[in-house]
């Protein structure tokens, strides 16, 4: 039986914990409202209607490719790739490539940076291992210009962050809107979390200063773990219309 990501992985322990896939939703959150191409996602109107449960389907989309076998897997890469086109075909224009390639950075850059605020430093063969899978998964959505390495990739990311994000309109109601929808606490716990895994140019354009009060809170979740008493402070933290599709993250998917 073969595996789209193979069961030993490294990219199956990131990808198989609750608490790094809210850090890759907190990252990609912040990064996503500069994207240039956000006015894509603004067109259909769920962003702004439920930009949690926008972004959230996005992370559990790969996710669910994480944990497929190779032909199941393959199945739902396509399904994006028709929805976008769907989409496309409804506006008269076409999503541009770069748009698709900066979405996998995202997944890329933040797998790794929450994994090692939460876990460790990955090895350099994880890494390799980690962009492998997403390389493929851009690969078969037919996307061109893609990298070819994990250190190639180290290159075109920085240039992507240079050149594909910009503060828009967009930005401000992004964020207007992850306010209305979390509440002020989880919405500041939310900027806070950003604060440590997004990359120093989104952090600058977002005004979001170095020190971050998520890092003593972090102290205290880690140990919590230890002490089995994390899911308490997660049902406290958490959206409660999201509990229960959070906790279920610490499981395979079926």
């Amino acid at each position: 039986m073969e595996f789209f990501v193979d069961q030993s992985s490294i990219v199956r322990q990131v990808w198989g914990k609750s608490d790094t896939i809210l850090f890759v939703f907190a990252g990609a959150s912040a990064e996503f409202s500069l994207n240039k191409a956000v006015d894509w996602l603004y067109f259909t109107g769920k962003l702004p209607s439920d930009p949690l449960g926008r972004l959230f389907s996005t992370v559990m989309y790969a996710r669910r490719i994480v944990y497929s076998r190779k032909e199941a897997a393959e199945k739902a890469i396509d399904a994006i790739t028709t929805i976008h086109k769907t989409v496309e075909s409804n506006r008269g224009a076409t999503i541009p490539d770069w748009a698709y390639r900066d979405v996998l950075f995202m997944l890329i850059h933040y797998s790794i940076a929450a994994y090692e605020l939460l876990e460790r430093k990955l090895t350099d063969e994880e890494k390799d291992e980690l962009f492998d899978v997403f390389f493929r998964m851009g690969s078969r959505m037919g996307l061109k210009e893609l990298p070819h390495t994990y250190k190639e990739w180290t290159v075109s990311h920085v240039q992507h962050l240079q050149h594909d994000l910009a503060k828009s309109e967009y930005t401000i109601d992004l964020y207007k809107q992850y306010r209305k929808h979390l509440g002020p606490i989880r919405y500041f716990l939310l900027k806070e979390s950003q604060k440590l895994v997004c990359p120093v140019i989104v952090k600058k354009m977002l005004k979001l200063d170095s020190f971050s009060w998520a890092s003593p809170l972090l102290v205290i979740y880690k140990l919590s773990r230890k002490v089995k008493l994390d899911g308490v402070l997660k049902s406290i933290i958490l959206p409660a219309a999201y509990k229960k599709q959070i906790n279920a993250l610490d499981r395979p998917p079926v």
